[in-house]
């Protein structure tokens, strides 16, 4: 008797075959730690010539709706150009040299650092006017995936990490990203089982032993967005140990001390943090979840980055704070507060609604603090700077006073650029509406770009670094900018 194989039995039967071995990418081991080598702030050797103008921007999480208004700062800053010192013209774009991004922040600006100016290209089609989520829930729902996603340690993050590859980054390492040159681009996860932050680059990886050249960006964004419960975690193998890593010299007397040395203390606590890693034998594999978990503005690498680099203008060592005239930091916050009905009814919100809001609040005001903190930094600097100037001071720099005083001779800008700055009242009701996904309509995508050059061309905090750079800044068509003298 002759039996016929029914067509979609064969189909499963065949992706079985093909797929039923699939495994998650493994980060590979690193046989020695070489502080000179690999993705790190200080292998940029752009950024380690005289520059007085350091542009940090923080592209905070929020899918797609943060994709996009990060986008439009970029935009921004391309089409505005300053006077420098020197009277030459510059774009602000040009003086870009760290992006931290979280989550949805975190494509932005991983594809900015790898393709730099032709993302402007094509960015808009390829991702961000994409139905990216509806993708990943058809190749969820779909009988040729579901073998791997069957599989051991293989689930939806790296099903999505596969996406990204296809539609954006191409299969693109950090060893490309090294190679393309472009700003020093820190994508953040979050260690579940301790709530830290893990920023993929190499000084990290040195911890874990393990070469991040080899590292996929789309897997780094895939675990920078793995929201918990939504998408799975990513798994990192840990080798620490064993590649003879030590931490820099100039760290050591940081991390010892018993109480970490003012103002390092946030910064050395994530150093300490780090350096938990390196006992790989009782924790050989780091599950990452969503960065927005532990840091939703992309904001403490900023901030403990300005902690060390105080600290080591403090002590006398090299830092770029002996160079940089100004620091402009563009907290770029797309947040958004939907307002809720709750209180005008007896019953109370449900438990999935409770549990979202209960996850959202702490997250919406660490983001509040976060910026606060930065403001504070900025009073500080420009506190001691008055001190320094002032004639008491002039006549006690050979008393004790004066090494206390020791700080950086540098401006911070910190611009606030979230949705709460908008004066359109009716605008800032739409954009409070926008779901945390990766599909929003067109129109939604248009309406978030101009959006951040508004917020940003209104900032008082944008209008002093404009006059103290000499430059003027005249609105464009589009809602962005043109300089003119």
């Amino acid at each position: 008797m002759t039996h016929i194989l029914n067509p979609a039995y064969a189909l499963l039967a065949l992706s079985l075959l093909i797929c039923g071995c699939a495994s998650r990418p493994v980060n590979p081991p690193l046989e020695h730690a070489d502080p000179s080598a690999g993705y790190r702030f200080t292998t940029r050797s752009q950024y380690l010539a005289t520059n007085e103008t350091l542009v940090v921007l923080a592209f905070s999480g929020g899918g797609t709706r943060a994709a996009a208004f990060s986008y439009g700062v970029l935009e921004f800053l391309r089409r505005t150009k300053i006077t420098g010192s020197n009277g030459t013209r510059s774009r602000l774009l040009d003086h870009v040299s760290v992006i931290t991004g979280v989550s949805g922040g975190s494509f932005t600006a991983l594809a900015y650092g790898l393709y730099g100016e032709k993302l402007f290209d094509d960015y808009e089609q390829r991702f961000l006017k994409r139905d990216v989520q509806g993708e990943i829930t058809l190749r969820t729902l779909s009988p040729a995936y579901w073998p791997s996603l069957w599989a051991e340690a293989w689930g939806r993050s790296e099903l999505a990490a596969d996406l990204y590859d296809e539609i954006l980054f191409n299969g693109a390492t950090f060893g490309d990203l090294q190679r393309a040159n472009g700003p020093f681009v820190i994508a953040s996860a979050t260690d579940i089982s301790t709530g830290a932050r893990l920023g993929f680059t190499q000084a990290t990886f040195d911890v874990l032993c393990s070469d991040l050249n080899a590292v996929r960006l789309a897997r780094a964004a895939a675990a920078s967005s793995a929201v918990p419960v939504v998408l799975t975690p990513v798994t990192l193998n840990n080798y620490g140990g064993n590649c003879g890593y030590s931490a820099p010299e100039w760290v050591k007397p940081f991390i010892s001390a018993a109480e970490a040395p003012r103002p390092a203390a946030r910064a050395v606590r994530h150093l300490k943090e780090e350096a938990e890693l390196e006992d790989s034998s009782e924790r050989p594999y780091i599950h990452l979840v969503d960065g927005g978990v532990s840091d939703n503005l992309g904001m403490r690498s900023v901030l403990d980055s300005l902690e060390l680099m105080e600290a080591l203008h403090l002590i006398g060592r090299p830092s770029p704070l002996d160079r940089a005239r100004r620091i402009v930091v563009f907290v770029v916050n797309s947040l958004s507060t939907p307002r809720t009905k709750w209180d005008k009814f007896e019953s109370p919100p449900g438990t999935l609604e409770i549990l979202v809001k209960a996850t959202g609040v702490p997250i919406d005001h660490y983001s509040y603090e976060a910026i606060e903190l930065l403001k504070d930094t900025q009073a500080r600097w420009r506190a001691m700077g008055d001190v320094r100037q002032s004639s008491a001071f002039a006549a006690n720099t050979e008393t004790s006073i004066a090494p206390t005083l020791r700080t950086p001779d540098t401006t911070i800008y910190a611009i606030d650029v979230s949705f709460a700055q908008l004066k359109d009242k009716a605008e800032l009701d739409y954009l409070n509406q926008l779901p945390t996904s990766f599909s929003l309509s067109a129109e939604s995508v248009d309406r978030l770009r101009a959006a951040a050059g508004r917020i940003i061309l209104a900032s008082p905090e944008f209008q002093r670094l404009l006059k103290d750079v000499g430059a003027v800044i005249v609105p464009s068509v589009e809602g962005g900018a043109e300089a003119a003298r």
